[in-house]
């Protein structure tokens, strides 16, 4: 470990950099607005890092900017209701993190009257907050001194110490060397500066370690392995679930929808009725129609693939307890991902 001056001096040369290449992002404000003393909004910090959550920078912008424009507080989100906030959400992926969020939002206005807890023990016991979220949390919106530890500080941190041993062992000594740069001053543009750091010039492949602010005391580019660096376990290949959706509309022209169960991958989102997703899922189908199959559409969750095979129905009678969404009203978009393939593949033949 190195001396609180080196620490000191290498956590002021990254704020350096950072003053001057800061990204440009909907939800930051930028060092020079801060330094005049415009503080952040913690919902818009907050709401940040839940999206950001297995999802790029680039993803998440317009879903933040459409978020904010619909419901620019947390008194807002607060009282949105559950589907539109879903519908919104939809396409971004783990869903988990929408249902999460009203939670959060609704905590943080009935237990503290729409003003965000500001130190991270406080932070984490509000729903959807973890570890990482209430550092990044505490840090950029309230400038406590708090260690953020994404991907890319990991990277940053391996590099810059050669830490050699492989993810997802070596994250303690990880945690530990990037808290020994974390500053008393300026702790959240120092958490920004230290992602941008790895987001922008100590990439996964092909660093830029010609221009990296850090580059005369990095000890893996002295070694000439900063590129394979940080190790990591290899990975157990995911498993393949089977499944069936059925794509249909009933002779009113109304698209035949479910609710997913709160609980489980989905869960809460419109979409069309599935068979369970196993090795050998139930092949009847779940209201008696003139099904035809008409192919198969692929997607990856986080621990398996799935693959689902495509049925349509036109027209259909509707079965008791689904959701009808006439078709005038209908928007392709407030699907998730996976329901949004099968509808792709299903609209031609049912339009037809």
């Amino acid at each position: 470990m190195r001396d609180d001056l080196k620490c000191m001096q290498t956590a002021q040369t990254l704020l350096t950099w950072y003053d001057a290449n800061a990204r440009v992002l909907p939800w930051r404000v930028a060092p020079c607005d801060r330094a005049q003393g415009r503080a952040p909004d913690p919902y818009r910090v907050w709401l940040s890092e839940i999206m950001l959550q297995q999802t790029t920078v680039a993803a998440v912008k317009a879903y933040f900017e459409r978020f904010t424009a619909l419901w620019p507080t947390v008194q807002d989100l607060a009282a949105a209701p559950d589907d539109a906030v879903m519908a919104e959400w939809a396409g971004l992926g783990y869903y988990a993190r929408a249902r999460n969020l009203l939670k959060c939002a609704r905590a943080v206005v009935t237990d503290y009257d729409g003003v965000f807890p500001h130190d991270h023990a406080t932070l984490l016991t509000l729903p959807g907050i973890g570890p990482y979220t209430a550092s990044a949390v505490s840090a950029i919106a309230f400038d406590a001194p708090e260690t953020v530890l994404d991907g890319n500080v990991e990277r940053v941190m391996s590099r810059l110490f050669l830490v050699e041993m492989p993810l997802p062992k070596s994250k303690p000594e990880l945690m530990t060397l990037a808290q020994s740069l974390t500053p008393q001053l300026r702790a959240g543009d120092y958490a920004q500066a230290v992602m941008d750091l790895g987001a922008t010039v100590c990439t996964p492949k092909s660093p830029a370690c010609g221009i990296c602010p850090l580059n005369r005391e990095c000890r893996a580019l002295a070694a000439g392995i900063a590129a394979e660096l940080p190790r990591k376990d290899p990975k157990k290949p995911k498993p393949v679930r089977l499944g069936h959706v059925y794509v249909s509309r009933t002779i009113a022209d109304e698209w035949i929808l479910e609710k997913r169960p709160e609980k489980g991958l989905l869960g809460g989102m419109l979409g069309w009725p599935t068979s369970d997703w196993n090795e050998a899922p139930n092949a009847s189908p779940p209201f008696t129609a003139n099904w035809h199959a008409i192919g198969e559409v692929r997607h990856t969750f986080t621990h398996f693939h799935l693959i689902l095979q495509v049925h349509t129905a036109l027209p259909a009678a509707a079965p008791e307890g689904a959701v009808l969404l006439p078709n005038a009203e209908f928007r392709p978009s407030d699907l998730p991902t996976l329901m949004r393939k099968a509808f792709d593949l299903a609209r031609t033949t049912i339009d037809s």
